[in-house]
C-alpha cells in the first residue's frame, strides 16, 4: 500500500493544519520562548548533531501522504535513557543518546517514541480512556491530545494537525481522536526535510517511560516487545479513571516555582482535572517544579496495556530508520 488507500484520506491545509501556523501572531510568540527561553524555561538547544533527524529521501513521501514502508510506521527516535539533566533545558543535541536497544536512536531530552507516518493519518486511541487536556503549543511539540487510561497511565500524541475530541470525551481503545501532521516549531525549521511524525508519550505515575522493554521492565505494548495496532474484533473494556491523592497533588503544585502557572494549576476543579493538568505542566514545563511526587493514591506496576496509535486497516506494525534495509 502506498498510500492510506484504505481509509479516507482527509485534505488537511499543509501550513495551516499540518504545520500548526495559525493564529501566526500567537505561534510567533510560542516560537520565541523556544528561542529565547521563558520565567523559569531555559531557551532550547539544537547544533550541527541535530541534523542527523534530517531524512529528505523520507520526509517528502510522507509530506505527500504516501508510505516509504508499505504498512509501517517508522520509529524515529526512541525514549532516551541517558537525558541530560532536566535543568540544562530542553536539547535536541546528540551529546549522550541510549535507546531500549542499546543504540542511539534518540537525543538528549527525548522522552517519547516517535512514529514517522504519512501527512493526514488517523490517529487512534492505544488504550479506552479519558481525554484530559487538548492543547497547541509551538514551541513544545505543537498540537497536543493527553489521554488517562487510568491505573496512574497516561498518554500524549504530539505534532498532530486536527483533533477530533473534545476534553472530559471517552474513547475506546483504537478510536479515531485526531489526525496527523507536524505541528511545531520543529515542523517549520526543517520542512520540507524534516520527517512529520507522532510524538507518543508514555507517563505512568506522572513520570514519563519507555513503553519499550528493557531487562529490568516489562513492554507496555500489548503484542509483546513491538506494537501492533488494535485488532478490528477487539471487544472495547470499560474504562476506569485514575484516582489521585489530594495531599501529593498540593505537593507537586507547591513546588511550582512559576507563580502564574502554579494559581492557574490550583484554580482548576474539580481534583482529577487539577491533577491531570498538573502531570501535563511538570513534564513539558520540568523546569518549573522542583518536586515531583507521585499523584496517585497508589505506585502502578508496568503491565501490557497499550497498542500501536494507527488504525489495522492501514498498519501491520512498526520498523526502525536504523535497520540496514529501510528505504532501500
Amino acid at each position: 500500500m502506498d498510500r492510506l488507500s484504505d481509509l479516507e484520506q482527509p485534505k488537511l491545509r499543509l501550513f495551516r493544519e499540518a504545520m500548526g501556523l495559525a493564529p501566526f501572531r500567537e505561534r510567533f510568540a510560542q516560537a520565541m520562548i523556544a528561542l529565547r527561553g521563558q520565567e523559569d524555561v531555559p531557551p532550547s538547544k539544537f547544533g550541527l548533531s541535530s541534523l542527523r533527524q534530517l531524512r529528505p529521501s523520507h520526509a517528502i513521501p510522507l509530506w505527500r501522504g504516501r508510505f516509504v514502508v508499505p504498512r509501517r510506521a517508522i520509529v524515529m527516535n526512541l525514549f532516551n535513557h541517558r537525558q541530560t539533566p532536566i535543568e540544562s533545558g530542553w536539547s535536541v543535541l546528540k551529546t549522550q543518546a541510549e535507546d531500549f536497544r542499546g543504540r542511539d536512536l534518540t537525543y538528549d531530552s527525548h522522552n517519547g517514541t516517535d512514529f514517522a507516518i504519512p501527512v493526514g493519518t488517523p490517529v487512534l486511541a492505544a488504550a479506552s480512556g479519558e481525554i484530559v487536556h487538548v492543547v497547541s503549543e509551538f514551541n513544545r511539540g505543537g498540537l497536543k491530545i493527553f489521554i488517562d487510561h487510568g491505573e496512574g497511565l497516561m498518554t500524549t500524541s504530539a505534532h498532530l494537525a486536527r483533533s477530533l475530541v473534545q476534553v472530559g470525551q471517552i474513547v475506546a481503545r483504537g478510536e479515531v481522536v485526531a489526525l496527523s501532521g507536524y505541528s511545531g516549531l520543529d515542523s517549520l525549521v526543517t520542512f520540507p526535510f524534516g520527517m512529520p511524525h507522532v510524538h507518543f508519550n508514555t507517563w505512568l505515575d506522572g513520570k514519563p517511560v519507555d513503553p519499550f522493554p528493557s531487562p529490568e521492565n516489562a513492554s507496555l505494548w500489548r503484542a509483546g516487545e513491538l506494537p501492533e495496532p488494535t485488532p478490528t474484533d477487539e471487544v472495547p473494556e470499560p474504562f476506569v479513571p485514575s484516582v489521585y491523592a489530594e495531599p501529593a497533588v498540593a505537593e507537586l503544585l507547591a513546588g511550582c516555582r512559576t507563580r502564574t502557572a502554579r494559581e492557574e494549576l490550583e484554580r482548576i476543579q474539580p481534583l482529577a482535572k487539577r491533577a491531570a493538568r498538573a502531570i501535563v505542566e511538570s513534564n513539558y514545563y520540568p523546569t518549573r517544579f522542583t518536586n515531583r511526587p507521585n499523584p496517585y493514591v497508589q505506585a502502578h506496576p508496568r503491565t501490557r496495556r497499550l497498542d500501536l496509535p494507527f488504525h489495522t486497516a492501514a498498519f501491520d506494525g512498526v520498523v526502525f530508520v536504523d535497520e540496514p534495509w529501510i528505504g532501500k
